[in-house]
């Protein structure tokens, strides 16, 4: 019989507590901490449709370098080796480029999320050549190789505009020298789950380097999450229910061992920290009674229990998504 659910129920006995319970005897738990995600400010030079965070060029929220400081005193503690920071445009930050200086300097692989159109703004222009100063890891937000749909998700030009920045970090090395990759991220436009990543990937290199000559390292593909304004579309079209209900029926118990909330610290850009940057968007704090990361104990919160909701069924459902994309 299938289950009925209602999309962000969010509490600790919910429908897809029950389903890990099934599936792992237990409810969901962390098991180490190799990433620190971190989203350093919701400000962006765009408004794109299915913004989890509903970034925009209005928002005024960033991270201070008094609490960067303790978001890299914490990944050293913790011994992460990876530091995943994230927007908004995370570039807009005043303090983003210390940010990566540091990072660096303590030998971490540092993962720059982009929409990529930032670097034609006004003052973000020599980005690239920064970024291959630092050796960033760049994951960079391209929802479809076809014109229309990215325009239709991310605003009028906008495709042109990544494919003209694409071209420009190919130039100087991205996405073809190992040690400067440059990961393309794909989401479904609509209410539906992705098609199997690596068939997509062999799609997008063809088209993109038939048309443009274009070349990149990989693809992610992730699933839509109902919330944000993805939510408030689904909303609107009486949509909602129908996609949550997919998301539950289509739970893949082999996608929980890597989860991404399971392996990581993610940090807000008031220093609270979280299981992930969709519970950031929910404001669903950890569990426990320590939630800033000046308080961050490696120890307490690698095992910690998960906080999790309805809305985590979109991680588990078919192949599996995650900031890092397919998990099965």
């Amino acid at each position: 019989m299938t289950e009925t659910i209602t999309p962000l129920r969010i509490h600790s006995e919910s429908t897809f507590d029950r389903r890990v319970i099934k599936a792992e005897g237990e409810p969901l738990s962390g098991l180490s901490i190799d990433t620190v995600q971190v989203n350093i400010g919701l400000r962006c030079n765009l408004a794109c449709h299915h913004c989890h965070v509903e970034s925009s060029p209005a928002r005024k929220e960033e991270m201070t370098w008094e609490t960067m400081q303790l978001v890299l005193d914490a990944a050293e503690r913790c011994g992460a080796g990876t530091i995943d920071i994230t927007g908004g445009a995370p570039e807009m930050n005043p303090q983003f480029r210390r940010f990566v200086a540091a990072a660096r300097a303590l030998d971490k692989h540092v993962m720059v999320r982009t929409n990529l159109t930032i670097m034609l703004e006004s003052g973000y222009e020599d980005l690239p050549r920064f970024f291959k100063q630092y050796r960033v890891h760049l994951i960079a937000s391209l929802p479809c190789y076809l014109e229309n749909n990215v325009d239709k998700q991310r605003g009028r030009g906008v495709y042109k505009e990544s494919i003209e920045v694409i071209r420009r970090f190919n130039q100087i090395g991205y996405g073809l020298e190992s040690d400067l990759p440059l990961d393309l991220v794909f989401n479904p436009g609509g209410p539906s789950l992705p098609p199997d990543q690596h068939a997509l990937e062999e799609a997008y290199r063809h088209e993109l380097a038939a048309r443009f000559g274009i070349r990149f390292t990989r693809l992610i593909a992730i699933t839509n999450i109902a919330i944000g304004r993805f939510l408030h579309d689904l909303q609107r079209q009486g949509k909602a229910e129908q996609y949550q209900q997919l998301l539950c029926d289509s739970f893949n118990p082999a996608t929980l061992a890597g989860l991404m909330c399971r392996h990581q610290l993610h940090v807000g850009w008031d220093g609270t920290m979280y299981d992930c940057d969709f519970n950031f968007a929910l404001a669903l704090p950890t569990l426990g009674p320590s939630r800033h990361v000046r308080d961050f104990d490696p120890a307490t919160f690698v095992s910690r229990r998960i906080a999790t909701g309805e809305h985590c069924f979109a991680c588990t459902a078919g192949c599996g998504s995650s900031c890092g994309g397919a998990l099965a």
